[in-house]
């Protein structure tokens, strides 16, 4: 099991080409501007504020990168998407920006997709699902802010969600980063994901198709 506990940041970069080397394995985080994903990084990792809100949601275009004990194992914070305020010019960069770096990144073993469970598969994240499923990445969707819902209502989403034939192939796991609901079975599955042998070569010669979720 990767000890999550051991997280620490390495650094922000202004664009994927400006993360580190392309060795080693790691996972990168989406999810909607209000999904929560600062909470549900930090519930992860066990800590208050390793990865910290924006106080402008999606104004923030910067990749935050986070190690896991060392440097070889990573976490990929990627700036929140759907915030209509964030300029066309600026989400059609990072459409591209981002489809070099899902088609192109031989180190990247998974995509964790975070969603409100009371508003959850939004078409920008039908999208960043399918951005990587394309590409034969694993997918985990983090049903975030649980705690707001009855177990009977989790229950029925999370049997919807999974009757979808179009994602058979992702994982959905109710999340509470204030209750700690999903943390153990959600560092499980990504510890396989971080200790599975390199991904497919083959990525790298993919062609990078365009677009990303635009909100």
């Amino acid at each position: 099991m990767v000890d999550f506990r051991a997280a620490f940041f390495i650094k922000s970069a202004p664009s994927p080409m400006g993360l580190d080397a392309d060795i080693g394995r790691e996972i990168a985080f989406a999810g909607r501007s209000n999904a929560g994903k600062s909470t549900v990084l930090n519930a992860l990792v066990g800590q208050k504020s390793l990865a910290r809100t924006s106080r402008t949601p999606g104004r923030t275009q910067l990749i935050n990168l986070f190690g896991l004990g060392d440097e070889s194992r990573r976490l990929v914070d990627l700036p929140g998407y759907g915030y209509a305020k964030v300029p066309a010019a600026m989400r059609q960069r990072w459409g591209v920006a981002l489809a070099k770096y899902f088609a192109e990144r031989r180190s990247l073993a998974g995509v964790v997709v975070i969603m409100d469970i009371r508003h959850p598969l939004k078409d920008s994240d039908r999208q960043m699902i399918d951005f990587a499923l394309d590409r034969d990445l694993p997918v985990l969707c983090l049903l975030n802010k649980a705690d707001k819902l009855s177990n009977n209502e989790i229950s029925k989403t999370v049997l919807s969600l999974r009757r979808d034939a179009a994602l058979s192939q992702v994982s959905w796991l109710p999340f509470s980063g204030l209750r700690g609901l999903g943390v153990p079975e959600a560092r499980s599955l990504l510890s396989e994901w971080l200790s599975e042998s390199e991904p497919e070569d083959e990525r790298a010669d993919a062609e990078p198709s365009e677009g990303t979720p635009a909100g």
